[in-house]
C-alpha cells in the first residue's frame, strides 16, 4: 500500500520526523517535487541529520528515490551522500532520469531576481537554491534532466543552447558584468560540462538512475510499502497556495502521482496524512492572518514599549519562535509566527483529502495559559470559513479568534511512552477540535523532536 505525508500549512510541519516515525513500515521512500531547499532534520538513535534533498528513509536503510518531480542539484546529493556515509550510513538513492537538473546558472539567476525584488519589497523569501529558475527551464523546455547526464552529446547539446541565454539575460535584462560575478563560472560552458559530465559518470558508475514510474510499479506489485513524502506545504503549492509567494512545484497529494509516475488511484487508494503544526510559521513575504510577531525587529508597531499590546504579541511569538526552534533547517533564518489558522487547513484538508492528521509541537505551546486558533476570517462584514483564492483578498482578511484553556509542561517522554491518553486534557481537547474540523482523526502527537517523543495513536500502514 502507499502513505503519502504532506504538509498542510506553510512549509516546517516536521514532515520529515514523521517519514521517520511511519518508515519502519516502509520499503520504499519517495521524494516526489522539490530540491534541496526544502530542509529537514531527523533524529534517529540519538544521532540529528539535517538533509535537504536525499529523503528521510535514508536514515533507516531504506530504498529511497528522487521522483521526476524533484530538481536535482548534483552538488547536494553527493554531498549529503558522501557525509551518510562518513557516519557509518549506507543510503540507497535512486534518481528519476526525467528529474531536472539544478544548474549553477539556475542558482545564479535565483538571487539576482531575489535581489531585484527586494527593492520593492516583492522577495518571495527562497532560499536562493535555484529551485524557482529550475522549474522556469523545466515548463519552457529549455532544462537539463537527469538522463541528459548520461550521455554527454546531449549535454552539450543542453547546455550550448541554455547558457548563452542565460548570460544575455544576466547582462541585458539585469545590466550586470558577468566577469564581475561572485560565481562567473556559473556561466562558463566548457566548466559546467566538465563538471556536470562528471556527475553524469558518478551516477552511472553506481547504478543510481531509474525510470520512476517502472521502477515504483514493479515494487508496489511486488507487496512493497511505498510511501510518498513531500516537501514544502500546502499552501506554498504553486496552484493551491498563496501565489506568488509559493515554490514552484505541488507539494499537494496530486503532486505524488505526477511527481512519481504511479498512476492517480495509486495514491488515492492509499493514506493521505497532512502534518499539521500546533501553530502556524513561515518565512519570507506574504499574508498570515494570524500572526503574532515577525522576525525580530520587523514587527509592525513593535516598539519595545511594555503598554503596547504589540509588544505583548511580539514577546509570545518570541517565546514561541524559541521554544520551537523556528529557525530554518537550510538557511537559519528566524520564522515568522502565529496561531493555528484553522480556515487554511480547512483547505488543505479539501485539497489533499487527508485521511488522517500528524499534529506537531504540542509541546511547544505547553505552559501558556491560553492557546489560541484562528477559526474564521472575516472578509467585508462575511465570515469565511476557508481561504479566499487570490493572495490579495486572503490579506484583507481578518481572522476571528477562538480560544482554548492552555496545558502544563510535562515529562513528554513519558507521555510518548504511555500514549494518547497519557496527554493533558486541555491538549486533548485541542486535538479533538481539530479531528471534527478536518474530519479527518489524529494519528499521531509530536512532543519533541526524536521517534520516541512521538504519541503514535495509529499506524497509517
Amino acid at each position: 500500500m502507499t502513505v503519502t505525508i504532506v504538509g498542510s500549512q506553510l512549509g516546517d510541519e516536521g514532515k520529515g520526523g514523521i517519514v521517520d516515525v511511519y518508515g519502519a513500515e516502509a520499503d520504499v521512500v519517495v521524494r516526489y517535487q522539490g530540491g534541496d531547499n526544502a530542509g529537514h532534520t531527523v533524529v534517529h538513535e540519538g544521532e540529528e541529520y539535517k538533509l535537504s534533498l536525499v529523503p528521510s528513509g535514508a536514515i533507516r536503510g531504506k530504498v529511497n528515490v528522487l521522483g521526476n518531480g524533484c530538481v536535482v542539484n548534483p552538488r547536494t546529493l553527493f554531498d549529503e551522500l558522501d557525509a551518510l556515509r562518513e557516519r557509518g550510513l549506507d543510503p540507497d538513492v535512486r534518481v528519476a532520469e526525467r528529474a531536472h537538473v539544478i544548474l549553477p546558472y539556475h542558482r545564479l539567476l535565483d538571487g539576482i531576481e531575489e535581489e531585484v525584488k527586494s527593492e520593492d519589497d516583492d522577495e518571495i523569501g527562497t532560499t536562493g537554491r535555484g529551485i524557482g529558475p529550475t522549474y522556469e527551464d523545466k515548463a519552457g523546455r529549455r532544462g537539463v534532466r537527469v538522463g541528459d547526464l548520461l550521455d554527454q552529446s546531449v549535454l552539450r547539446e543542453r547546455l550550448e543552447y541554455a547558457v548563452p541565454q542565460k548570460r544575455a539575460l544576466v547582462e541585458d535584462v539585469y545590466g550586470l558584468d558577468v566577469d564581475d560575478l561572485d560565481d562567473s563560472d556559473a556561466l562558463d560552458l566548457e566548466a559546467l560540462y566538465d563538471e556536470f559530465a562528471g556527475y553524469g559518470e558518478r551516477l552511472a558508475e553506481e547504478d543510481m538512475t531509474v525510470n520512476a514510474g517502472d521502477f515504483l510499479a514493479d515494487r508496489l506489485t511486488a507487496g512493497d510499502n511505498v510511501m510518498f513524502e513531500g516537501a514544502q506545504g500546502t499552501i506554498l503549492d504553486i496552484d493551491h497556495g498563496n501565489y506568488p509567494f509559493v515554490t514552484s512545484s505541488n507539494p499537494t497529494a496530486g503532486g505524488a502521482a505526477v511527481g512519481s509516475g504511479v498512476a492517480p488511484g495509486v495514491v488515492g487508494d492509499g493514506e493521505v496524512v497532512g502534518i499539521v503544526k500546533a501553530y502556524l510559521s513561515r518565512v519570507g513575504s506574504g499574508p498570515m492572518p494570524t500572526e503574532l510577531g515577525g522576525v525580530p525587529g520587523d514587527t509592525p508597531g513593535y516598539d519595545g514599549d511594555p503598554d503596547n499590546p504589540e509588544t505583548e504579541r511580539e514577546e509570545l511569538a518570541a517565546y514561541i519562535r524559541e521554544e520551537g526552534h523556528e529557525f530554518g533547517t537550510v538557511t537559519g533564518r528566524p520564522r515568522r509566527v502565529g496561531w493555528l489558522d484553522v480556515p487554511m487547513l480547512r483547505h488543505a484538508a479539501r485539497v489533499n483529502g487527508f485521511t488522517g492528521l500528524a499534529v506537531n509541537h504540542v509541546d511547544t505551546l505547553a505552559g501558556l495559559d491560553e492557546v489560541k486558533v484562528g477559526h474564521t476570517y472575516r472578509l467585508d462584514g462575511e465570515e469565511l470559513d476557508t481561504m479566499p483564492p487570490t493572495t490579495e483578498r486572503w490579506a484583507d482578511c481578518e481572522a476571528e479568534f477562538r480560544a482554548f484553556d492552555g496545558w502544563p509542561d510535562c515529562d513528554w517522554a513519558e507521555i510518548a511512552a504511555e500514549g494518547y491518553d497519557a496527554l493533558p486534557e486541555n491538549a486533548k481537547t485541542y486535538l479533538e477540535y481539530l479531528e471534527d474540523e478536518l474530519d479527518a482523526d489524529v494519528y499521531a502527537v509530536g512532543v519533541g523532536p526524536g521517534r520516541s517523543e512521538t504519541v503514535v495513536r495509529e499506524n497509517p500502514f
